[in-house]
């Protein structure tokens, strides 16, 4: 049989309860004959509880200056619930062991609280499943250069089973959630969304980008690049249930294209509320002014997304682009301080209320006008686009935060995506 990977969300890992039905679900594929890699994430809302310690005792920690030490605190969550899950799995009588990231190890560079997976030593965990074991490594850890453990950043779990499956070239990689695959858009926002039951690696990695919750992009770029076959599944379906039904179940993330995908203009349509946006007002318009703003906000880690730049007047330019909420003030604060005295820039201001919707598909490839009906169809709501980025299979627009779900809800009917795919008019 294959060699599978398993990997299982907080949400999943929430109670002893759910821990002893995983163990269960893991010990069927077992006894089917696959070597078993599972990746668990901590118990949902551990995390949060280790960090909101740490919080208390020094309101900045959430800084550089304590970035091993709130390694040190985050990794312990996964490691508490490998452990239980190996426990799970030995009273199921399935032989089981559990490993933290560095006893595997997953080598990672130094960057704490935000560290990139470097390599993977395949030969520990081999040994243990060619034992006839089921290993369990932890999701989100890794170790540096250094010996120190380390984090990925938040969702990083993901990124760990991806990362694993590559390493051992499994057959595919399994994402056991709380929803039961990709849809056309959240169905908390649209009731009416889809689940589809194939996208495109390409559709994945957009939607991940633009700020779907059901994977996280990190694990999208890495399965891109090694190939790793994914699904993202439901762990709340019954644990004993059939083993072939639950392999094909939930949506597949395919590399290859087919004639059916292309059907579909739009497949889905995201969003993300955790966006802020900047702009620079009145800086210089001369080569190398984009550099001189954004060199300062890469230098302090910020991640910048949409980015627009106007001409102005007298040979002065606005530059706009927006960043993760999260990093708005720091970002703010640094353009204020060093970029505005240094390029006589008029001023920097900085708008926190704002949201980003996007359509994606690889339909859009062949069809024309798609961009333009989605900004009529903002149009017809009233809702004014304040910054436009385009791809070759998806169209995004930065709108106020409090037309998001009118927006969402507007282009989704708009592309008919809660028709079936064979129902919909080419």
């Amino acid at each position: 049989m294959a060699l599978i990977v398993h990997k299982y969300g907080g949400t999943s890992m929430g109670s002893t309860e759910r821990i002893s039905n995983v163990a269960k679900r893991v010990a069927k594929w077992h006894r089917a004959g696959h070597q078993m890699v599972v990746v668990p994430s901590a118990m949902s809302g551990e995390t949060n509880r280790l960090l909101g310690l740490a919080k208390e005792l020094a309101p900045s920690s959430m800084g550089n200056a304590y970035g091993r030490e709130l390694d040190m605190l985050a990794a312990t969550g996964e490691q508490a619930s490998s452990a239980l899950l190996a426990i799970a799995l030995q009273a199921e009588g399935v032989d089981a062991v559990s490993f933290a990231g560095w006893q595997v190890p997953i080598k990672t560079n130094s960057a704490f609280t935000k560290a990139r997976i470097e390599s993977i030593d395949d030969e520990r965990v081999r040994a243990e499943l060619n034992a006839g074991k089921v290993v369990i490594v932890t999701g989100f850890q890794g170790i540096d250069p250094d010996g120190h453990i380390t984090t990925l950043g938040r969702g990083g779990s993901d990124t760990s089973a991806v990362a694993v499956a590559a390493a051992l070239k499994a057959a595919e990689c399994l994402i056991y959630t709380d929803v039961d695959g990709v849809y056309t858009t959240d169905p908390r926002v649209v009731p009416e969304a889809r689940r589809l039951p194939l996208v495109s690696f390409e559709e994945m990695l957009e939607m991940a980008s633009l700020g779907s919750k059901v994977l996280q992009i990190r694990s999208v770029e890495f399965a891109g690049k090694y190939k790793v076959p994914l699904r993202v599944l439901s762990s709340f379906t019954p644990w004993d249930i059939d083993l072939t039904e639950e392999a094909a179940s939930g949506t597949l993330i395919t590399f290859e294209e087919d004639e059916d995908m292309e059907r579909a203009v739009v497949s889905g349509i995201a969003f993300n509320r955790d966006e802020a946006k900047i702009a620079v007002l009145g800086v210089p318009d001369t080569p190398g002014i984009a550099y001189q703003i954004l060199g300062v906000v890469a230098d302090a880690n910020i991640e910048v997304d949409v980015i627009i730049q106007n001409v102005g007047k007298e040979g002065k330019t606005d530059f706009s682009f927006t960043v993760h909420r999260n990093d708005f003030q720091k970002a703010l604060d640094l353009l204020k301080t060093e970029v505005l005295p240094k390029l006589g820039a008029s001023e920097v201001v900085g708008d926190a209320r704002i949201c980003k919707v996007s359509i994606v598909g690889i339909g859009m490839r062949s069809h024309v006008g798609v961009a333009s009906r989605m900004f009529k169809c903002m149009s017809d709501e009233g809702i004014n686009i304040q910054m436009i980025s385009t791809s070759e299979i998806k169209t995004s627009v930065v709108i106020d935060e409090k037309y998001m779900e009118l927006a969402v809800r507007s282009l989704h009917r708009e592309f008919e995506l809660d028709q079936p795919v064979d129902t919909i008019a080419e």
